[in-house]
C-alpha cells in the first residue's frame, strides 16, 4: 500500500509498504482522509523541538522511525481482530489518537492527554492516516452517525482539541468571548463556544485572508496590528470586559492582548504552542484576580461530543477545508509553513 512515510528532518516520502493486519482487539481501518496538523508541521521541520525522540523507541508503543503520519483521521472498518465486538465492519469512525502508560500521576488522575510518556497513532506508533490502511486499538474508534461523512469525520481529531480548550475555560451560555488566532484551532474554537451559545465573540487575526475565511464563517473579526482592540472588547462587553480569552495563535502578544481583555475574574486558556519565551508580569493576575489555563489534546468525551454537535450540523468547512491526494502531502506542508490555506485533509486511498 502507498503512505507517507516520515524518516528524518525535512524527509517525508510516499512509499510502498505492506499492508497490516489486525491483531487480537484491533481493527483494520481503510483511511479515507488525514489532516495535516501543525505538530506535523512541527515534526517534519523541527523534530527534536517537537518532542519526538529519532534515536529511541517511544516508551509506550516501542515505535521507531521511519513512522507513518496521520494522527487525525478517518476511514471505514475492514476488518476485525480477535475478540472485537464493540463495532462492526463497515462501521465509518475516526479515531483517537493517544496512547499513555496508565501509571504517571496524570494518569491516575484520568488526564490521559497530559501523560508523561503520551504517544499518537500517526506520530509516535507504527502506522498513521496518512496511508491506504491502518490498524487501531478497537476501544480508540468512535463510530460516525449517517450524518456525519468521512472528511467531515477527519475534523472531529483537531475540532476536539478546540471543543476541550473551551471546556477548560468554563464559559457559560450568554457570556463574552475573545479568540486570539483565526487558523484551524481558532476557527475550531469559534464553532465550540458557539455549540454551547455564546454568541457574543470577537476574532482577533492579523492576517487578512484568515479573516475573510472565519468571517465568512459568521464570524466578528479585527486586524490587532491595525485596529483597536480594547475598543472592540469594550463594545463587544458592554465595557466589562470578556469573561473568557483563547490563546490559539502562539504568540506572546496574544496572551498580554488577552489578559488586557478580561473582565475580573476571567480566564485565558492557552491552547496554541509556543516556540519562544515570553515577558510576564504575574502582577496582572493577582490584581483583578484573572487566571491562566493551558488545554492539551482531548479526551474520548470530547470526541463525543464534537460528534454529536457535528451531527447536529455545528459545524461548516466552507472555505477552510481543502483536500489533496496522498502524494501531495509534502508540497502541502510546504504551503502551510508558508502561511497558506487554513485546514489541508490528505486524501488517503
Amino acid at each position: 500500500m502507498q503512505a507517507a512515510q516520515f524518516h528524518g528532518k525535512e524527509d517525508l516520502r510516499v512509499v510502498e509498504v505492506e499492508e497490516p493486519t489486525p491483531g487480537p482487539g484491533q481493527v483494520k481501518i481503510r483511511n479515507a482522509f488525514a489532516g495535516i496538523c501543525g505538530s506535523d508541521l512541527h515534526v517534519y521541520y523541527s523534530p527534536e523541538a517537537a518532542g519526538l525522540d529519532l534515536d529511541h523507541p517511544h516508551p509506550v508503543t516501542g515505535a521507531t522511525l521511519p513512522q507513518i503520519l496521520g494522527h487525525e483521521f478517518s476511514g471505514t472498518i475492514v476488518e476485525l481482530g480477535e475478540g472485537v465486538t464493540s463495532v462492526a465492519v463497515g462501521d465509518r469512525v475516526a479515531v483517537w489518537p493517544v496512547y499513555f502508560c496508565g501509571a504517571c500521576p496524570a494518569c491516575a488522575k484520568g488526564l490521559y492527554n497530559a501523560c508523561a510518556k503520551i504517544g499518537f497513532h500517526g506520530l509516535s506508533s507504527d502506522g498513521g492516516g496518512m496511508a491506504e490502511f491502518t490498524t487501531v486499538p478497537a476501544e480508540k474508534v468512535h463510530v460516525l452517525p449517517e450524518s456525519v461523512d468521512l472528511r467531515m469525520g477527519a475534523l472531529v481529531e483537531p475540532m476536539s482539541v478546540s471543543w476541550h480548550a473551551v471546556s477548560r475555560s468554563r464559559v457559560e451560555a450568554g457570556q463574552t468571548a475573545l479568540i486570539a488566532g483565526a487558523g484551524p484551532i481558532g476557527i475550531g474554537v469559534w464553532f465550540a463556544l458557539k455549540a454551547r451559545g455564546i454568541d457574543r465573540v470577537l476574532v482577533s487575526e492579523p492576517s487578512a485572508e484568515r479573516r475573510a475565511t472565519i468571517a465568512a464563517l459568521g464570524a466578528t473579526v479585527i486586524d490587532p496590528v491595525h485596529e483597536d482592540l480594547a475598543a472592540a472588547v469594550s463594545a463587544l462587553s458592554d465595557g466589562s470586559g470578556v469573561d473568557v480569552a483563547f490563546d490559539a495563535a502562539g504568540a506572546g502578544p496574544a496572551i498580554t492582548s488577552a489578559l488586557a481583555s478580561l473582565v475580573p475574574g476571567g480566564r485565558v486558556v492557552v491552547v496554541a504552542i509556543h516556540e519562544r519565551p515570553m515577558e510576564f508580569l504575574p502582577t496582572q493576575l493577582v490584581m483583578a484576580e484573572t487566571e491562566i489555563a493551558g488545554a492539551l489534546a482531548y479526551l474520548p468525551a470530547d470526541f463525543d461530543a464534537v460528534i454529536d454537535a457535528m451531527s447536529r450540523g455545528v459545524y461548516d468547512t466552507s472555505g477552510w477545508v481543502e483536500e489533496v491526494p496522498l502524494d501531495g502531502v509534502v508540497d502541502a506542508i510546504h504551503r502551510l509553513r508558508g502561511g497558506a490555506g487554513a485546514k489541508i485533509l490528505v486524501q488517503s486511498a
